[in-house]
């Protein structure tokens, strides 16, 4: 095993520069959702060299590659999101995005990169492997309902013993890992309020049934369900983040509207703060004289890293990272990852790859118009992937 973990990291270090490469000309040119045909092309391009068995066009734009060792032998998967943000990246890096209103601000350039990386160890070490290997390309993470179920229809699971991901994390120190076992990110549900109350004139408010005022109690109202409903051995969060209403100073106007998130790892827990959240805002409104609506849909299921999956994740990485720096367990995430589909349907793993480095100042999280990605840790995220799947045995 020494042998491997040196050949990896040897094979790691060889392809680390034109991965780099791959990673910034991504990230120079990001797509959104699904419309990500440049950044697939690229990965379907370099499996192919690879001569792997390469399927394009899976869930829309998602590619799959195949690393067939014998078609009898087991199969495991490893998935990389290849999608961008819709917002501007205010950094100053050299390879900076090109595209006004898109950016890769939560590191699925990297993602993508890293597993290219994975595919170019493994070509190389196919004499080692024990198993198939599938790569997931995957578009479209970040808006629900997500490009996983895609994939998923489109048969991207079809004889696949497990699957893992990585995602790098801002909130982890360089150079660590971060692994856990049952829930590891949550699952993120979205909910908008449409009141709707009598407008006027802002000098004869008692005429008026102020859309506004609703809209601020509740705002103060719903912070109550979690911290008075869910036990404090449990987890979940209620966040308002839009609230719009009026358009001039003198005006009552007759509509507002809230937007937030409910996050939850539990399925009972969200079923809870959803009834509480329709129940209070029915009942809040009718008091006041108002009407609102609400608009509740469910987010990404709870990505779940199950017992067998997580002993290879751990296994994998003990041969990449030093033992003081695997964080094993490390606290679940509140936010959310349609990696989570994939974790419903067979035994999965998702790990975080630590890339805070103050000294460069890659310290602001993902979604952060700052964001960015220490370059020198996708040495050990290419060879985590490859870690994964030389260490991989199915049990008998």
């Amino acid at each position: 095993m020494s042998d491997i973990k040196s050949k990896v990291l040897e094979l790691a270090q060889k392809h680390h520069s034109t991965i780099i490469d791959i990673r910034r000309d991504i990230h120079r040119n990001p797509e959104i959702g699904f419309e990500v045909q440049r950044t697939a092309a690229i990965a379907a391009t370099e499996c192919k060299k690879l001569g792997f068995i390469v399927k394009e066009g899976v869930g829309k734009t998602g590619v799959v590659a195949d690393l067939i060792v014998d078609p009898s032998a087991p199969t495991i998967a490893l998935r990389a999101d290849m999608d961008a943000l819709p917002m501007q990246e205010t950094g100053t890096c050299e390879y900076k995005s090109t595209v006004d209103g898109a950016a890769h601000m939560c590191g699925h350039d990297a993602h993508t990169a890293m597993l290219i990386g994975g595919a170019r160890i493994l070509a190389e070490m196919k004499d080692e492997l024990k198993n198939n290997v599938r790569f997931v390309f995957q578009p479209n993470e970040e808006n629900l309902p997500g490009g996983a179920p895609g994939m998923i229809a489109d048969g991207v699971l079809d004889n696949v013993d497990m699957i893992f991901g990585l995602h790098v994390w801002p909130e982890l120190k360089t150079k660590t890992l971060g692994l856990c076992e049952g829930p590891a990110m949550a699952q993120p549900d979205e909910f908008k309020i449409y009141i709707t109350g009598k407008g006027g004139h802002a000098a004869e408010p008692h005429l008026c049934v102020d859309p506004i005022v609703v809209g601020a109690q509740l705002v103060t109202q719903l912070q109550s369900i979690v911290s008075r409903n869910v036990s404090p051995f449990e987890q979940a969060v209620l966040s308002i983040t839009e609230f719009h209403a009026g358009s001039t100073h003198n005006v009552i106007p007759e509509k507002a509207f809230l937007h937030g998130t409910v996050r939850s790892f539990k399925p009972g827990i969200q079923q809870l703060v959803r009834e509480k959240l329709e129940t209070q805002v029915r009942l809040l409104t009718e008091s006041m004289g108002a009407h609102a609506d609400i608009e509740y849909l469910e987010g990404y299921p709870v990505t779940f890293n199950h017992k067998d999956a997580l002993a290879i994740a751990s296994k994998a990485a003990e041969n990449v990272f030093e033992k003081s720096n695997i964080l094993r367990p490390t606290l679940p995430t509140m936010g959310g990852e349609d990696f989570g589909y994939y974790s419903q349907k067979i035994p999965a793993c998702f790990g975080f790859l630590g890339i805070y480095n103050e000294d460069k100042g890659i310290c602001h999280m993902c979604h952060d118009p700052r964001f960015d990605v220490d370059e020198d840790r996708f040495i050990e995220g290419m060879s985590f992937h490859a870690q994964v799947a030389l260490n991989y045995e199915r049990k008998s």
